[in-house]
């Protein structure tokens, strides 16, 4: 066990540290401290168990978002992100399981026909997403008939909803309720076009880290630790995930 643990340690922490690449656009998952500037949140807090699961230190590789995050896989710069799983990623990224699933849907302008997430899909409607998101990959691969408008980052991609009058905007529903506060009488609609999952992942070619990090996710969310973690947190908007 103990030389398996070595070869795994190996893997995961080349450098003798378990830099640990977080996603910081999401919210629900990473946080800045107003006192440190250092990342922390959920994210930060599993990717410490880990190392210490491990027994290496770790460092917090903090990237503005997803994609930039996911480009850097192939660099060699970090070991384990935190990241939301897509097929797109998965050419590069060994994922686990989802730890933790967060709806999808969309915010619609004051006084929009559309009731429905179906209905957002047809001829002439124009969604606004920020680009690279995991959800606005997946409507890149889903949707048939609306044009998705990207921008970058989700301030921007509110901002161009509002300003250039869309259709609706796509987002995360924790996210859309404080867009909503923002925009008097928008709406957001009821169900979800998809439920992100929010998994870990280790650069391909470290296939007994891979293994490791699979294992070590279905651990922390049969044992409770990611509900413990969430609620320590204090966040809302967030679903463990079912084990795999």
């Amino acid at each position: 066990m103990a030389d398996d643990l070595a070869v795994v340690r190996a893997e995961l922490a080349p450098t003798g540290t378990l830099r640990v690449a977080l996603n910081m656009s999401n919210f629900l998952l990473t946080a800045t401290d107003p006192t440190t500037g250092a990342p922390c949140g959920l994210a930060s807090d599993l990717g410490r168990e880990l190392g210490a699961r491990l027994g290496v230190p770790v460092a917090l590789v903090p990237y503005p978002n997803p994609g930039v995050l996911a480009d850097a896989a192939a660099t060699g710069v970090w070991d384990v992100g935190f990241i939301g799983a897509e097929p797109q990623r998965a050419n590069v990224i060994d994922f686990t399981a989802a730890y933790v699933e967060i709806e999808a849907t969309y915010l619609v302008p004051p006084g929009s026909p559309l009731t429905t997430i179906a209905e957002v899909d047809r001829p002439g409607i124009r969604i606004a997403a920020p680009d690279r998101s995991a959800y606005e990959l997946y409507l890149s691969r889903s949707l048939q008939h609306a044009e998705l408008v990207r921008f970058q980052g989700g301030d921007n991609a509110f901002q161009h909803f509002v300003d250039d009058k869309l259709d609706a905007l796509a987002g995360l529903r924790p996210r859309l309720v404080t867009d909503q506060d923002n925009l008097p009488g928008s709406r957001i609609l009821d169900g979800n076009f998809t439920a992100v999952q929010q998994a870990a992942g280790t650069p391909k070619g470290r296939p007994a880290g891979a293994a490791y990090l699979r294992t070590f996710i279905e651990d922390i969310k049969a044992t409770g630790l990611v509900a413990r973690t969430i609620a320590k947190n204090n966040v809302r908007g967030l679903t463990v995930a079912p084990a795999a």
